[in-house]
Parts: C-alpha cells; sequence; structure tokens
C-alpha cells in the first residue's frame, strides 16, 4: 500500500500536507471519573496526561488498538479496517475498486470510511451507487443472500464462544474487578470505601459495572473520613500521587544527577573519542571537498581562470553527488547514516562558500566587462579585446542568467554613443574658446600677411604647412583636424571603434565567434551563444544611431554658426557611475575626459568674450579660423574633406548603412554641405588675400630673371596652391581614391559651386593685377603709412642685399611693374587658366580673353604713365630748338646739328640707362616709342616755322637724319612713316629751288652727317646694335 496513505491512517489525518492539526484530534481520552469537579472553572486548562491514564479509563470508553480507528466529533469510535471484501459478495477489494472509478479514496480517508462496512460512518446509498452502479435486481438479490448468510454464520460462531466461555469469563471479570478495587482504594479510609461500596449496586443496561460507583461525586452526606498518613498516600495509585511513583521519583532524580556527575565525564570522553574517530575518517574520506573553497579563493587571486572552472566543476559535482544521496534516501523511505548526513552537512556548507565566493567574483567580472572599453590608447585596446573575450568565456564557464555577448555589445552601444557626444561637445567649446581668443586680438600686420602669402614661393615638400599662417591660426586649425580625426578616423579615432564594434557584433551575429566559446557546465550556456532576432535588430539600429550621432555632429559643425555657451567647460561634469549593478549590469555610461591643457584652463567668472562683430565672412563659421588666409584654409580644409568623405565612406560600407537608403541621403548630406560652406569660406578669404597679394612686392629682383621681381613667381605660387587646394575641396579626390565606394557619397560639385569658384579665380587675377599697378603708381608717403613694405628686409624683404632695387624711386617701380606684367600676360596667367581648366574640367573662353584684354589696359596705361613724362621732356626740348631763333645756322653750309639734338639724345641715353639696367627687355619697346614720339615732335616742330631757306633745309635734314641714324637700331615702320611726313612737310615750306639745290648738297651732308656721328660715337654708344657673337 502506499506509505502515504499509511501514514494518515496512524495520523487520523485527510491530507497528506496539513497547516494544522485537526481539532478533533486533541480532544481529551481521560474517562469521567478523571476529569475536574468544576468544569466551567477549567474548561480552558488542559491537563498533562500520566502514563498510567490508559488504566482509569472506563470500559466503554476504552480505545481500540485497531490501526485506523479514529474518534468523531460525538465520542464514539469508528474501527476502520484498510480494505474489505464486498459484503455482497460481488469483488475482494472494495478499495481497488474505487481506485478504478477514479475516486481519491487513497488521498480522502473520511470519503473511503463510507465506503467500509466496519466504519461507523457507512453509507449503503453511496456503497451501493459506486460500488454496484451497473448491478441488475438479479445480482443484488443474489448479494443480499450472501450477505444474510454471511451474518448468521458469524452469529452462530460468537454464541458458540460466548456459551463454552462463559464461566471463565465470569471469573475473569471477578478478578479484574478486586485487582483494580484493590489497586485503587489504597491509601483510601476504609469506612469510606466500605460506604462506597454499599452504593455499588449494578445496573443490567449499564456496559460495565464499575460505571455505577462513579455515579456523582462524593458528598460528607457519604462519609466521613480522616486524613491518611503521607506514606501510604505516596504508594496510592491514584493520580494525585503519580501512581505510587512520587515517592521514589525524588530520590531516583539524585541519583541520576550524582551518576551523571561521576560517570559522565567518563563516558563522554568516550563518546567524543568516538565522534572525533568519525569525524576524522569523514575528513579524510571528504578532504576534496573541504580543499575545493581554498582553491578557488587562489585561484581567483591569481587569476588562473582555466583552474577555477575545473574547481568550481568538481564543487558542482560533490554537490550534485550530495543532492543524489538525499533523493536515494527520500525515495527509497530509509534513513540516513551518520556518514551521510556528514556528508550532506560539509558539502553543503563548501556550495554555500564557493557560491558566495564565484557571486563576488562574477561581479568584479561583469564590472571588468563593462568597463573594458574604457581604455583609450591602441595598445590598451588591442589588449582590451583580448581582455573582454576571455571575461566572456569565464561568465559563460561559470554559468550565468544573463547573456554576457548581449551585455558587452550593450554596454559598447551604451560607451561609443556617450563618448561620441562627450567628445563633440568638448572639442567644440575648446574650439570656440580658441577661436574667440583669436577675433579678440588685433589683426595682424600687413608685413606678417605678405610673409605668409610668399610662403608657397619657398615651401619646402616635406612642409607643405610651415608659414602658411600665423601660428595662433595654425594651432587652431591643428586643434580642429585632430578633433575631427579623433572623431572621424578608422584608425584610432571613434568611427573606428564604432565600425569595430558593428564588426564584432555582425561576427557574434554570424555565430562565428561563438565557436570559440565554451557552453558551459552541462551546456547551460549554450541559450547565449545566438542572439534573438530583436537583438540582432537592437544591434543595428544601435549601429545606425551611432553613425547618424556622427553625421549630425560633423554636420552640425560645418552648418551651423560659432557656438554661444561653453559654459561646459569649466562646469564640473556629473559623475556617472561606470560600475555595474551587482550579478547583471546592463549598461555603463562614459564620464568625459578632463582635460588638463593650461590653454583651455581661464577664471569661470571671466570667460573669453563672444568674437565681435566686425562685418567679416569668417563670423558665420565655426571651423574657420579668424584672420585666417586661403593658404592655411585650403590646406587644412582639404584635410578634413579628405577626412570627411573617407569616414562616410566607412560608414556608408557598413551592412545597417547601406541597407537603408535614409542614411545614405544624410551621409550625401554631410558631405555636400561640409564641401559648399568649406568652399565658401574658401573663397572668402581668397578674394581678400587677391587684395593682400600687393604686399607681396619688395622689389628685390628674381634670381633667374634679373628684368623680374620675385612678385610673379610669388603671386604664380599662391594662386597655383589656392587653385590646387580649391579643386581638392570641390572633388575630394584622395577619399575617391582611398574608398572604392565613395563615389556614391562623393557626389560632383553642383555647378553653382564651380561657377562660384570660378568667378572667384578671375576676380583675384583683377585684384592681384591691380594691386600691381598700385604698387608702381603710389608715392613714398603713400608706402610709408602702409607700414613700410617695401624695404622691409626684415620681414618681407630680399635675401640678396645685391639684388634689391631702389624701391623709392617711382621709374623703377613702373619699369618692374611693367615687366612683371609681361611674364604674367605670357606664362603666369595663361598657365593659371590652363591649370584650373585642367582642375574643373571647364574652358574659361570669355575669361580667358577678358584677362588678356585686361592685362593688355593695365599695361598700356602703366606704359603711359611711364614714357609720358619723357616724351613730353623730349617734346619740349624739340620745340624749344625748333623754334629757337638761333636755329637757323650762320652759314649757308652747316657744319653740325643743334644742341637741342644733343639735349634729346642725352635725356634718351639716361632712359636707355635705366630701362636697361632695370628691365632690358622694355628697352627697345620704350627707346622706340619714344622715338616715334620724338619724331613726331619734330614733325609738330616743323610745322610751327612758315618756310625753310636751303641752309634751314640743310640744318633741318642734319638734325633729322642724325636722330634717325643714331637710333636706328629703334627705329619703327611709324618713326619711318613720321620721318617721311617731316620731309613732306620741309618741301612744303620751302622753294623747288632750294629742294633742288638740296639735292646737289646731299653728299656734302652725308660727309658731315658721318663725321658728327664719329664724333659723338662715344656719347651715344649705348644706341649701337650688339653683334652677335657666333659660334
Amino acid at each position: 500500500m502506499n506509505p502515504e496513505h499509511t501514514i494518515l491512517n496512524h495520523y487520523n489525518l485527510t491530507n497528506p500536507y496539513p497547516t494544522s492539526w485537526p481539532a478533533e484530534n486533541d480532544e481529551s481520552d481521560a474517562s469521567d471519573e478523571e476529569r475536574p469537579i468544576n468544569s466551567r472553572s477549567n474548561a480552558g486548562i488542559r491537563r498533562s496526561k500520566s502514563r498510567y491514564s490508559a488504566l482509569e479509563r472506563s470500559g466503554s470508553d476504552r480505545r481500540s488498538l485497531v490501526p485506523g480507528s479514529q474518534k468523531l466529533r460525538d465520542g464514539q469510535e469508528n474501527l476502520v479496517q484498510k480494505d474489505e471484501p464486498d459484503p455482497l459478495g460481488g469483488t475482494d477489494s472494495v478499495v481497488r475498486v474505487l481506485r478504478q472509478r477514479g475516486l481519491p479514496v487513497e488521498e480522502d480517508q473520511r470519503l473511503k470510511n463510507r465506503f467500509l462496512l466496519s466504519s461507523t460512518t457507512f453509507s449503503p446509498n453511496l456503497y451501493l451507487s459506486q460500488i454496484h452502479s451497473n448491478a441488475s435486481t438479479q445480482t443484488l438479490i443474489q448479494g443480499l443472500d450472501f450477505l444474510s448468510r454471511s451474518i448468521d454464520q458469524k452469529s452462530a460462531s460468537l454464541k458458540v464462544l460466548v456459551e463454552s466461555n462463559f464461566e471463565r469469563f465470569v471469573r475473569a471479570k471477578t478478578t479484574i474487578d478486586n485487582v483494580y478495587a484493590e489497586m485503587r482504594n489504597q491509601g483510601v479510609d476504609p469506612e469510606f470505601e466500605r460506604s462506597r461500596s454499599h452504593t455499588r449496586v449494578p445496573s443490567k443496561g449499564s456496559t460495565h459495572f464499575r460505571n455505577a460507583s462513579d455515579q456523582g461525586p462524593p458528598t460528607p452526606s457519604k462519609g466521613i473520613h480522616k486524613p491518611l498518613p503521607i506514606d501510604k498516600k505516596k504508594n496510592a495509585l491514584t493520580k494525585e500521587s503519580e501512581y505510587g511513583v512520587q515517592g521514589i521519583k525524588a530520590p531516583l532524580i539524585e541519583v541520576t544527577v550524582k551518576a551523571e556527575e561521576i560517570w559522565g565525564p567518563a563516558l563522554g570522553g568516550r563518546e567524543r573519542e568516538g565522534s572525533l574517530k568519525a569525524i576524522l575518517e569523514s575528513v579524510e574520506r571528504s578532504q576534496g571537498v573541504f580543499k575545493v573553497g581554498k582553491t578557488v579563493s587562489e585561484c581567483i587571486k591569481r587569476k588562473d581562470y582555466d583552474e577555477l572552472v575545473e574547481e568550481y566543476s568538481r564543487a558542482r559535482k560533490y554537490t550534485e553527488e550530495a543532492k543524489q544521496i538525499a533523493e536515494n534516501a527520500s525515495h527509497s523511505q530509509s534513513q540516513l547514516t551518520d556518514s551521510q548526513i556528514y556528508q550532506l552537512v560539509i558539502t553543503g556548507r563548501m556550495w554555500s562558500e564557493v557560491e558566495e565566493r564565484i557571486d563576488n567574483f562574477k561581479r568584479d567580472v561583469w564590472r571588468k566587462l563593462t568597463n573594458v572599453q574604457s581604455n583609450q590608447s591602441l595598445a590598451a585596446r588591442r589588449n582590451a579585446q583580448d581582455e573582454y573575450m576571455a571575461l566572456i568565456s569565464i561568465l559563460l564557464e561559470l554559468g550565468t542568467e544573463d547573456n554576457p555577448i548581449w551585455v558587452w555589445l550593450l554596454s559598447r552601444y551604451d560607451y561609443l554613443k556617450n563618448k561620441i557626444t562627450a567628445t563633440f561637445e568638448r572639442s567644440r567649446v575648446e574650439i570656440e574658446v580658441l577661436r574667440r581668443r583669436l577675433a579678440n586680438a588685433d589683426a595682424p600686420a600687413s608685413q606678417i600677411v605678405a610673409s605668409h602669402l610668399k610662403s608657397p614661393a619657398g615651401m619646402e615638400p616635406d612642409d607643405k604647412s610651415k608659414d602658411l599662417d600665423t601660428p595662433p591660426v595654425l594651432e587652431l586649425w591643428d586643434l580642429i583636424y585632430n578633433s575631427l580625426n579623433n572623431m572621424l578616423s578608422a584608425q584610432g579615432g571613434i568611427l573606428g571603434e564604432v565600425i569595430e564594434f558593428w564588426d564584432k557584433a555582425q561576427s557574434f551575429i554570424d555565430g562565428k565567434v561563438q565557436k570559440t566559446l565554451p557552453i558551459g557546465i552541462n551546456g547551460r550556456s549554450r541559450k547565449h551563444h545566438r542572439l534573438s532576432s530583436d537583438g540582432v535588430k537592437d544591434l543595428q539600429n544601435g549601429a545606425l544611431e551611432l553613425v547618424g550621432i556622427l553625421q549630425d555632429n560633423v554636420f552640425s559643425f560645418f552648418a551651423d554658426p560659432p557656438i554661444e555657451d561653453i559654459s561646459s567647460l569649466y562646469s564640473p561634469l556629473p559623475q556617472t557611475p561606470n560600475t555595474p549593478t551587482p550579478v547583471s549590469p546592463q549598461s555603463t555610461t562614459l564620464s568625459p575626459h578632463a582635460h588638463q591643457d593650461a590653454r583651455f584652463r581661464f577664471d569661470q567668472n571671466n570667460p573669453p568674450p563672444p568674437s565681435p562683430r566686425r562685418g567679416e565672412a569668417w563670423e558665420e563659421f565655426a571651423f574657420w579660423p579668424p584672420y585666417a588666409n586661403s593658404l592655411s584654409g585650403v590646406h587644412y580644409l582639404e584635410k578634413l574633406l579628405t577626412l570627411l568623405g573617407t569616414a562616410a565612406s566607412e560608414m556608408i560600407a557598413m551592412r545597417p548603412v547601406a541597407s537603408g537608403q535614409s542614411m545614405s541621403e544624410r551621409l550625401k548630406t554631410m558631405v555636400t554641405g561640409a564641401r559648399e560652406r568649406s568652399a565658401r569660406a574658401a573663397c572668402a578669404a581668397w578674394s581678400r588675400d587677391a587684395e593682400m597679394c600687393k604686399v607681396q612686392e619688395d622689389w628685390s629682383r628674381a634670381s633667374d630673371q634679373l628684368e623680374l621681381t620675385n612678385m610673379p613667381s610669388r603671386f604664380d605660387a599662391f594662386e597655383s596652391t589656392v587653385l590646387s587646394g580649391m579643386q581638392k575641396i570641390l572633388y575630394i579626390p584622395e577619399a575617391t581614391a582611398t574608398k572604392s565606394g565613395s563615389g556614391g557619397i562623393i557626389s560632383p560639385p553642383p555647378s553653382k559651386l564651380v561657377q562660384m569658384v570660378r568667378s572667384q579665380f578671375v576676380t583675384s587675377l583683377y585684384k592681384a593685377l591691380s594691386g600691381m599697378v598700385e604698387n608702381a603708381q603710389r608715392s613714398k608717403a603713400r608706402r610709408e603709412e602702409d607700414d613700410a613694405v617695401v624695404g622691409s628686409e626684415d620681414l618681407v624683404g630680399s635675401k640678396d642685399g645685391e639684388r634689391s632695387l631702389d624701391g623709392d624711386e617711382k621709374n623703377i617701380r613702373k619699369l618692374l611693374t611693367l615687366s612683371n606684367l609681361s611674364i604674367l600676360k605670357s606664362t603666369i596667367v595663361p598657365n593659371l587658366i590652363s591649370q584650373f581648366e585642367t582642375n574643373f574640367s571647364i574652358t574659361l573662353t570669355d575669361e580667358s580673353k577678358t584677362v588678356r584684354d585686361a592685362l593688355t589696359q593695365i599695361s598700356d596705361r602703366l606704359f603711359q604713365s611711364y614714357t609720358q613724362p619723357i616724351a613730353s621732356e623730349i617734346s619740349s626740348i624739340v620745340h624749344a630748338g625748333i623754334s629757337s631763333p638761333d636755329w637757323l645756322p650762320p652759314t649757308s653750309h652747316p657744319s653740325a646739328v643743334q644742341p637741342y639734338v644733343y639735349e634729346a639724345l642725352l635725356l634718351l641715353v639716361y632712359v636707355h640707362t635705366e630701362v636697361s639696367t632695370t628691365a632690358a627687355p622694355l628697352t627697345n619697346q620704350i627707346l622706340s616709342h619714344l622715338l616715334e614720339q620724338m619724331s613726331l615732335a619734330f614733325l609738330d616742330a616743323f610745322k610751327q616755322r612758315s618756310s625753310y631757306p636751303l641752309a634751314g633745309l640743310m640744318q633741318a635734314t642734319l638734325d633729322v637724319e642724325f636722330v634717325a641714324q643714331t637710333l636706328s637700331q629703334y627705329t619703327t615702320k611709324q618713326a619711318g612713316d613720321t620721318q617721311s611726313e617731316i620731309y613732306i612737310q620741309l618741301d612744303r615750306g620751302t622753294t623747288p629751288d632750294a629742294s633742288k639745290r638740296l639735292q646737289g648738297e646731299l653728299p656734302e651732308m652725308r660727309q658731315v652727317l658721318k663725321r658728327l656721328r664719329e664724333g659723338a660715337r662715344s656719347e651715344f654708344l649705348c644706341f649701337k646694335r650688339e653683334r652677335r657673337v657666333q659660334s
């Protein structure tokens, strides 16, 4: 039978798991005569029962010894058998039939009793409805016959038994009554006993005749007795004397105490010896259990994770063995031995200690896992990559409820998100601080600007940024580049960490990394090897969010004006906990790095003031340093846009970004927006620098062409550098060449942007050329007001003192400027136009013609500015000489030219010297032009005279021919035509006879002219044509 059913029968319970003891089982079993007289006053007192209380029960109140009997609320007992055959003869087990019908007779004892005939709660109706629910009438009649025969058989047997043993029953009853009376009446007054014996009259209807002696309590009328001696009372078998044991109870207790005092230590020592031996044997058997806790602690201290997992597995093995022992004992209903109990105790203590240490170790591992990404250096990051895998592995080995892979990915995402925001905000404020300091400082002097604009001409290939701008400007440019590089670099920057994060996440999504990870004890960590579909989607959205934060921050830096609030630089940063929550951290945040740079330390009450508003173009650009020139601008902006384009290409190569159209469009917008803003800022600086190009002129000769200054080469280098930088800003070619997929991100520049650069290029040429002419024509006082740029050898002057010219001489400046304009027109400007057309793939047909026309006009104006005063002076000399009364020779045959001719030629000698020593290639052009002007002066002067005699005609011929032959090297067609007109004019002013006679005098005049030229050979040797040396 079921052991649970046996327990229910033994304790008279109906529920195997009772919440309280049944009240009916607590009713007292004492006889009526043992109950207190005053039942009302003692109703609430529960008296303790004596060990002999069973002897006082009446015959009608004795409890049955049949197992399973129970006492009902009315005080009657219900003698119930475990099982019975069918009283109608149908089956040999009623309980089996009930069990087959699905009734819970094993669990509900009271329900079962209603089906058992031996129970007083037997229900015939219920019995027939369940046991014989399908029986027919005939079957029931047969059952009734079987029941009648059974009753008759049992009655006959009982009758025979009673008749054959009646005398024996009577004698036994008498003996029992006498023994009972003697035991009860010992120590009682005989008179009282006699009075009681007279009242003992048996009743036929009573179950036991002893009940008659207990009817009602004794009264004083029934007899008065004397008090008995104390000894007799002690030996009386009454409840007050504890049924005769009271007399010997105290001596027995004293003897027990003394025996314990004497023999206790000896007996206890033997027991302790046995216990110690048992403990020693158990310790020797369980030596491994005791060592596990200590070994686990040592493994944690020396970071021996492999052995830690082995020891933890060993501890779990011991624990499983102990659990198996307890389960086996419970299943077999057997009692545990002392050694098994001891093993369970020490294993439980060991497991509790190991679990506590492992839990503490797990908390530390969780903390390290979420903080492992805070290492900033590249070497530390490589170590961190190995470290987080080791931490994930140990957590999977030991077993954990939370997925360490997911926790690490989530903490990594939170770390990168906070780092992007904190780093950008910090960098933006630092940039603004330096920018404000630059804006509130004075603008650099002209000579300093000139020194930086000249730098491309002497730039070393190894250091392209050297001397491009002032140190504060370059410092700010470097800060801007380093800040963006720290965010957008794929090698060592935050973007690199984002890409690395997604690569790691993708490897976990694909399950590649999990192949090397442990599955834990009994494969409990296998469930953590695969990420859920929701987790994968969250990771993809997280990667998109990180890219979106980078895109938003970078785009706002280029598109938004400078920030106004810089309080975050000196406000205390909130300290966010970087340690995980116990056992299962879910996220961690980043605390921004506290800078110790002295550049950003200032009084909180006196922060750098905002940038003043002066109407400068750079005031609306947060990324452009105040007073920065276009050279440093294009140099750093091309680096920034290359970095930006490369970063955008890296970001769009990520799978979550490539699969979504919206993020790709945002990245394109970021690149195009930054490019447009950069081009606008660079063009504004380019325009300002073109106006300042004039300060590059220090009137020092070029080393390779002495007729030029260094200005053309410097201007060429400046414009070429800016053009090259603008081309890289608009097309970002290095980013395109770096990433093969960057073509979709970096689109060609819009025509509007190219047109802006095109217009600015032409404008810069005009401004630079105008500045050159301004340098040539301005007075000395004006030049001194302009910071004494000219001749300042310490700042902008030539390093070769021998090649420096006198910049104070206006004619020298004009000649050098003319020479410079000539090389600009012939070589430099066409080369720059060609470079622009090549860089931007457009043709500057109209602009090229316009620039050439402008150069021609500028050159002509400057040429006239130089030659007009000289031509005017020559004309004055010629007019004064011819109109002089002394011009006609005193004789009829003149033998010399007039002095004014020598005076005019000497002036030309000075001009020749000035031009040839300053700008030799201009000598022929200038002297030819002056010869033409001199010829026109002759023509105009001769027209002033009305007539010419033969002597005057011969003098005019000598003067004109002497000048023509002396300056024959510079004769032009216009000069020759003018001379022909002179002779025609002379013929008009003379008579035909004089003209005829002049033809006869020509041979002699040739001799005179030859003699005059030979006499003036040394004075006018500079006008002689140089002979080419034949090799």
